[in-house]
């Protein structure tokens, strides 16, 4: 025993040759340097914590402490293969990480919160954690204040996973001495380094989300080339499904991931965007994005967006949509050749506003829904049965009135007063605009889109824009006495005209007939009809009165009539709070001549295998939809391109709400059907025009192959 101890203290003193002066003295000073080396060390990291699944140290990124030094302190985790632990938010499930420093002594100090590098996601039977592998260090500031040496006292607490989950905590103690200034980085510094490294950086694009879970950023430097992948992680639980697939889509200067909300939009969003480039290459950007969808950065944006908006509407007076108003569009015209110039400008300037105020109201009620969390897009409207069966009513009672069943204005060619005439104008206006909320023409849906992702007062304008387009020929008509000159005189002619554009309108009923028994059943097309025939009889008993009225006054028999016509139409308003306790059809998924229902799952199962898929949002309220599909889509040319390519022809059934298909609009710059996607077996998806040929389908489908 005493053998060993002297070899163990002959070892300690590093015994050497008395006789070799010089080597004696060069060991000596390299045991000095090692030593002090081995003490800086030592300073800079506590002792471990060990356990079968990891080893943890708190370290510091400096020797020593100069007088009111900051310091880095972080927790240091060497986790064992297999294991991991959790970020800031982590996830579906976990715990993040504490850590807890106090320093005593000649400088005293506490530690701030701990910050995160960018985790690592890892999705495990149907949940999503956001967490670290390997080695991490989750650093924080501490601010000393005094002179000399002090002591540093930590507690952590993590939590690591595999398998199972095991909670950890350690106490940690490091001494640290006192320098006269700051000593400079420590023999840890690296650690700290890495670890800044992995901290996301603040973004540089301009972020904004919208309702329907659409997370968008805008901004130079993004293109399909510098973001082939990208994700987000909320800095908080409980806001998204997090396991739900984020869908990518990137053009020039805008990135946009769908995002599937847990309940509503938040007020506020913030978190991880992860961008990769085709190399693998990317960044980690901290976002706090505000609700509204990007806000566009250049000056010329909104007048770009006017224009469009401007031609959309002119365009909306061509497409099928805007047929049943024919009628009362017909009448507003022909009054113009048989009226002095002044009233044919009242008319069209009452006209105009009723047209561009109802787009004003429709576009504030969007505004507000989307801000409110719905997930909202143009003819969210047409989704309600109530709705649709409202409008079929009043489309049936406008028909009835031109067959002459009764009155609300005087006839056309009286000399009626002004403000009599201009409210039937400014109604005309808004019928105009209720039924042909379905339809989106050319042009429209990017001004949609940019106005429901601009400020309000941008967005209203737009608004106005679109309006002031659809009304526009009117205008022009009543504003250009050479027009006006040419149009036919008013006369007996008219009236036949007026009772043949009735049965217009009569056939836009049968079809919001079916769009109501398409989204309830026929529960819901049964109270429809039967409101109808009671709204009939209404409108008859009505007309009855004003018609004896008008031989003999109000006698006891006019004033019944009216009393029963407004029994009746209290009774039909009843009934259609009945239709609104109705539960809608749900969709079926599934094939149906040769049609998929679509899903993202079997897009993307779709794309996996290698097939070409042609996606058809549609909705059976959009008469454009109706069009392009009896036109283009069901062509038995486009039916032999299909089946000669193999492609998966996929239908989203927008009748009625669903938050998946409103996403996957957003995603695509649209906020309303109809929109036609195309993706090839390599590449990314091309957006068709609204308005189909077979030919522009055939080009497409040529186009994106060869």
């Amino acid at each position: 025993m005493a053998r060993e101890a002297g070899a163990e203290q002959t070892r300690g003193a590093f015994f050497l040759p008395i006789g070799d002066g010089r080597v004696s003295r060069f060991l000596a000073f390299c045991m000095v340097v090692l030593s002090l080396l081995g003490s800086q060390v030592l300073a800079a990291e506590s002792s471990p914590v060990v356990s079968a699944r990891d080893v943890a140290t708190l370290v510091t990124n400096r020797d020593a402490a100069g007088p009111d030094q900051t310091l880095s302190v972080g927790l240091h985790l060497k986790l064992k293969p297999g294991w991991h632990t959790y970020w800031l938010n982590p996830g579906d499930a976990g715990e993040a990480p504490t850590l807890k420093v106090t320093a005593s002594g000649g400088q005293t100090g506490m530690s701030g919160a701990l910050h995160f590098p960018t985790p690592v996601r890892i999705a495990d039977g149907g949940l999503m954690s956001y967490a670290y592998v390997g080695e991490v260090t989750l650093p924080a500031t501490l601010a000393l204040h005094g002179t000399g040496g002090t002591t540093l006292k930590a507690h952590a607490e993590w939590l690591v996973c595999a398998n199972t989950c095991v909670p950890e905590s350690g106490d940690f103690t490091l001494d640290l001495p006192g320098a006269a200034r700051d000593p400079g980085p420590g023999a840890q510094e690296p650690l700290f380094a890495q670890a800044m490294a992995a901290m996301p950086q603040p973004s540089p694009f301009t972020a904004r989300f919208a309702p329907d879970g659409g997370l968008t950023l805008t901004g130079a430097g993004l293109s399909p080339e510098t973001a082939k992948q990208a994700w987000f992680m909320p800095s908080v639980p409980g806001v998204i499904d997090q396991v739900a697939a984020q869908s990518l889509h990137v053009s020039d200067g805008r990135l946009t991931l769908t995002l599937k909300w847990l309940q509503r939009a938040p007020k506020t969003l913030s978190g991880i965007v992860v961008i990769r480039d085709a190399s693998g290459q990317g960044s980690a950007l901290w976002i706090d994005a505000g609700p509204g969808g990007a806000v566009p950065r250049d000056g010329g944006a909104l007048p770009r967006l006017l224009g469009l908006a401007f031609l959309g509407g002119l365009i909306l007076n061509l497409m099928p949509c805007v047929f049943p108003v024919l009628a009362m569009k017909a009448f507003s015209v022909v009054k113009i050749g048989g009226v002095a110039r002044r009233r044919a400008l009242m008319s069209a300037g009452a006209y105009a506003a009723g047209v561009m105020g109802s787009f004003a109201a429709l576009g504030g009620l969007l505004l507000a829904l989307r801000a409110a969390g719905a997930a909202a897009g143009w003819g969210f409207q047409f989704q309600s049965p109530v709705f649709v069966v409202g409008v079929c009513w009043l489309l049936l009672i406008m028909a009835l009135n031109l067959l002459g069943a009764f009155e609300v204005t005087t006839r056309l060619g009286q000399d009626v007063p002004p403000r009599h005439g201009l409210a039937g104008d400014a109604l005309t206006g808004l019928l105009a605009v209720v039924v042909a909320s379905p339809c989106t023409a050319p042009f429209m849906g990017a001004a949609i889109a940019g106005a429901l992702g601009g400020p309000v007062w941008g967005a209203l304008a737009i608004f106005l824009a679109m309006g002031l387009g659809l009304a526009f020929p009117y205008v022009l008509i009543a504003g250009v006495p050479a027009i006006a000159a040419r149009l036919p005189r008013p006369g007996a002619w008219m009236d036949v005209l007026r009772q043949f554009l009735a049965f217009p309108l009569l056939a836009t009923c049968v079809w919001l007939l079916w769009v109501a028994e398409v989204q309830g059943g026929a529960a819901i097309m049964v109270l429809a009809a039967g409101g109808g025939v009671a709204l009939g009889l209404a409108c008859w008993l009505f007309g009855l009165a004003q018609r004896k009225a008008m031989l003999a006054g109000a006698t006891p028999g006019v004033m019944l009539a009216r009393g029963l016509a407004l029994l009746i139409v209290v009774g039909a308003l009843a009934g259609l709070g009945r239709v609104a306790t109705l539960p809608t059809a749900a969709m079926q998924p599934g094939k149906s001549d040769g049609v998929v229902a679509f899903s993202l799952e079997a897009l993307a199962t779709a794309r996996a295998a290698g097939k070409p898929v042609f996606v058809d949002m549609t909705a059976a309220w959009c008469i454009t939809c109706m069009v392009n599909e009896r036109v283009a889509l069901d062509a038995p040319s486009v039916r032999r391109a299909f089946a000669q390519r193999g492609v998966v022809f996929m239908k989203g059934d927008w009748t009625n709400r669903n938050g998946t298909i409103s996403a996957f609009l957003h995603e695509h710059g649209r906020e309303g059907v109809p929109l036609y996607v195309y993706y090839p077996p390599h590449g990314d998806g091309q957006v068709l025009p609204q308005v189909l040929t077979p030919g522009v389908v055939a080009h497409v489908l040529d186009g994106r192959e060869s």
